[in-house]
């Protein structure tokens, strides 16, 4: 009984590898841009069968997809910035949350076009079943594990080039105060464009690892968005580390809720939510304050 609840737990824990790695490029948009990107669910999706067209069409090894879809993507949301998204961003807020909403239904409608609207994946052979044996009866899955161990170290990176960066400066500077940044010689369209790059990347990744996990169709995106959405508020708005604890908590919280019933899963995940924003609406680690 013991074993079976540290399987749960721990199987919940990786799972919330997955969610940080959905909410980063969102916190991201939202944390330099003040932008809320409603198409970022259909934008994970749109690099899972990215992933599936070099997997299963052009039967690339699987390492190599991933990077090009990381580079496609990063070059895709820098052009999308700088030649879209860039026009919208001011002091009115509903301008590119239309944008993006129109962006997502394009997505989604492409993709069910092109690739009808049943659930695809990809063969990543022994990795899907393999797990490690902690004893005990206790069990990890290697590519959960894979999946939170790169979610991790991709963040870590993202907060080093964020403290410790000359680039990092002009992201938290033109965050602060656009206009003022830009009085110092910072190029804000170019800096909220690389900052998207670094947003995309995380997406391409989340859109990698999630078709490496589970099934996807092309209306999958509205579900990835809440999520994302969940685990940046609950880790706080604009907190990388913030989204890592966001995850956590939606992913423990969802598999103890699936243990106690099958049903009952993502129901308990928005509870979780809806406790942490009652009790903390700030989040738990917010790194934005107010103006």
């Amino acid at each position: 009984m013991i074993a079976e609840w540290l399987n749960t737990l721990l199987q919940g824990v990786l799972l919330g590898g997955l969610y940080a790695l959905f909410a980063a490029g969102l916190s991201i948009s939202f944390g330099v841009m003040r932008m809320i990107n409603i198409a970022h669910g259909d934008m994970i999706v749109l690099a899972s069968y990215a992933t599936i067209v070099g997997a299963n069409y052009l039967h690339l090894p699987m390492a190599l997809t991933v990077v090009l879809v990381v580079c496609v993507l990063s070059a895709l949301g820098y052009a999308a910035q700088r030649l879209v998204f860039n026009r919208t961003l001011g002091a009115d807020l509903l301008r590119p949350l239309l944008l993006t909403f129109g962006l997502s239904i394009v997505i989604r409608e492409s993709l069910q076009a092109v690739f009808s609207a049943d659930v695809r994946s990809v063969d990543v052979g022994p990795l899907a079943t393999a797990t490690w044996g902690l004893g005990a009866q206790v069990n990890v899955g290697v590519l959960p594990l894979l999946v939170m161990l790169v979610g991790l170290a991709c963040i870590a990176a993202l907060q080093w080039l964020f403290r410790r960066t000359a680039m990092g400066r002009s992201f938290r500077a033109t965050s602060d105060d656009a206009d003022t940044a830009s009085l110092m010689g910072v190029n804000r369209k170019h800096v909220y464009a690389l900052a998207m790059v670094f947003g995309s990347a995380m997406v391409a990744l989340a859109g990698a690892f999630l078709v490496m996990r589970t099934t996807v169709s092309p209306s999958d995106g509205p579900a990835r968005l809440i999520y994302a959405f969940e685990a940046v508020i609950i880790g706080g708005l604009g907190s990388l580390w913030g989204t890592v604890a966001g995850g956590v908590v939606l992913g423990v919280a969802q598999a103890i809720g699936s243990r106690l019933d099958p049903g009952w899963g993502t129901l308990a995940g928005h509870l979780a939510f809806l406790g942490i924003l009652w009790a903390r609406p700030q989040g738990l680690f917010p790194a934005t304050r107010d103006r």
